[in-house]
């Protein structure tokens, strides 16, 4: 089975590290919006040193929205799942939002994922992290939909759920207690919205 590697990119050499590690047939970019100059010099250099080999694409994402990185990196892992090939992920580069996101991300399909990884600066050390989850119930993510949605009654998330007012009650006090519902009101916070990409 071949292999992509996603990687959030700021210099060469990490993602040259995993290339030369994980030998993938493709390697997906996550570049910031209107990246600059040094930026796209980056990918001209794995294009002209590795590109004959493997397959050198860009996804342009944010590079400070935490909640839309992470679902551009679910959406480029769906893509290369669907298209029959392993996925690596290597967050070494980029801004710090930048590489929470891709991380976000990829526990969102932490089932699709087979290693995320991140170089060190100081002695490009290959350090494997581990695929955790969300850890919530298929209820619990019907209630974070339906908040994003606007439902802002426990009455109603009740009936359009099909489960009891209480609960709904102890699956908000749950949330709350793992920072995917605000403490104070009946909206999702932004750990929330990573949680049901």
């Amino acid at each position: 089975m071949e292999t992509t590697m996603i990687s959030t990119i700021y210099s060469i050499e990490p993602v040259m590290i995993c290339i030369t590690q994980f030998s993938p047939k493709k390697v997906v970019l996550l570049r910031e919006d209107k990246a600059p100059d040094e930026k796209n010099k980056v990918e001209q250099i794995l294009n002209d040193t590795v590109g004959k080999f493997i397959e050198i694409v860009s996804h342009e994402t944010s590079l400070y929205d935490v909640v839309r990185v992470a679902q551009d990196t679910a959406d480029v892992i769906d893509e290369e799942k669907a298209a029959g090939r392993r996925v690596v992920v290597n967050i070494s580069g980029g801004r710090k939002p930048q590489a929470l996101g891709a991380l976000f991300g990829c526990y969102a399909r932490h089932q699709e994922v087979e290693r995320i990884v991140y170089v060190t600066e100081e002695d490009s050390e290959l350090i494997d992290l581990p695929i955790l989850n969300f850890g919530i119930s298929k209820t619990k993510k019907q209630v974070l939909e339906s908040l994003i949605n606007g439902e802002s009654s426990v009455k109603n998330l009740a009936i359009k759920i099909g489960i009891s007012r209480g609960m709904t009650y102890n699956h908000i006090r749950e949330l709350r207690e793992m920072g995917f519902i605000d403490q104070n009101k009946l909206e999702i916070t932004s750990a929330g919205q990573l949680a049901v990409i």
